[in-house]
C-alpha cells in the first residue's frame, strides 16, 4: 500500500521520497548511532565475519577473548592456528566454520594489500567486492559490511531487518533478492557512505525495539504514522 504526503491526503511519495522520510524520522528519534562498534578497521571485518547467525553481544565476547591474546591484527591472526582461534571465538557459535573463515580472509587482505587495509581503501570498489565474494564464508552482507564500514566504501547492507521493515512500508516484495534491494536503495537514496552507514545502522535499531519479527510496535515506532501492513499483529 502507498504512503501519502501531507497526513495522509496528496498524492503518493515516490521511492526516493519514501526513503528520505524513513531516514528522517529514524534520525529524529536515535542521532548518530556511531555503528560500527569497533577499535580498528580489521576488527569491524572479524566482526562482520562473527556476527553470522548469532547476536552481536555473543561476538562482543568474543572479541574481548581476541583482542586478550593479541589476535586482532591480520598478521597475528593470519599466523595463528584454527585451533587457537576456535577457541577463543567460541561464544559467537559455529567456531570452527568462523576460525576457518577469518583466516580466509586474513589470507585474502594479505594476498591483496600485504596485509594493510589503508592499501585496500585505494582500490577499485567493484573489483574488491568481486574478489571478498570468492572468500570463503563471505556472502553479500558479509562482503558489504567489510566495504562499507571497514573501507568506507558506499555499498548499503541489506539484511534480514532491512527486509522486514521495508516489506511492510510496501517498498519490497516478501521475497525480494538482495541484490534487488540494494538497488533499490543505491538508485533512490544519496550514495554516501555515512548516510548509509547510519541508514542501516537505523534500521536494524528499529527492528530490534519495535518492528519484531512476530509482532510490530508501530504506536511506538519513529515510522509508526506511515505503517503500512495488514498481515501483522499489531498492540
Amino acid at each position: 500500500m502507498p504512503w501519502f504526503g501531507s497526513g495522509g491526503r496528496g498524492r503518493i511519495l515516490s521511492v526516493t521520497e519514501k526513503l528520505a522520510k524513513m531516514y528522517s524520522l529514524f534520525e529524529a528519534r536515535y542521532g548518530d548511532l556511531k555503528w560500527w562498534p569497533a577499535r580498528t578497521d580489521f576488527e569491524v571485518m572479524v566482526g562482520a565475519i562473527l556476527t553470522q547467525n548469532t547476536a552481536w553481544r555473543n561476538v562482543e565476547k568474543a572479541i574481548s577473548f581476541l583482542r586478550t591474546h593479541r589476535l586482532l591484527s591480520v598478521t597475528e591472526m593470519h599466523s595463528a592456528t584454527k585451533a587457537k582461534i576456535s577457541s577463543l571465538i567460541k561464544p559467537s557459535g559455529y567456531f570452527r566454520i568462523k576460525a576457518e573463515r577469518l583466516k580466509e580472509l586474513t589470507r585474502y587482505i594479505i594476498g591483496k594489500s600485504g596485509g594493510d587495509i589503508r592499501k585496500m581503501k585505494k582500490m577499485d570498489p567493484g573489483r574488491l567486492r568481486a574478489e571478498l565474494l570468492l572468500v570463503k564464508g563471505v556472502g553479500n552482507e558479509t562482503a558489504d559490511a567489510i566495504l562499507l564500514y571497514a573501507l568506507s566504501m558506499p555499498f548499503f547492507v541489506v539484511d534480514a531487518y532491512t527486509k522486514r521493515i521495508f516489506f511492510r512500508h510496501g517498498l519490497i516484495p516478501h521475497d525480494a533478492a538482495y541484490e534487488s534491494v540494494q538497488s533499490l536503495v543505491h538508485s533512490n537514496f544519496p550514495k554516501d557512505v555515512r548516510k548509509y552507514n547510519q541508514f542501516h545502522a537505523m534500521i536494524v535499531e528499529t527492528a530490534k525495539r519495535y518492528c519484531k519479527k512476530s509482532v510490530a510496535l508501530c504506536d511506538e515506532c519513529p515510522l509508526g504514522k506511515l505503517y503500512r501492513g495488514d498481515d501483522l499483529t499489531r498492540r
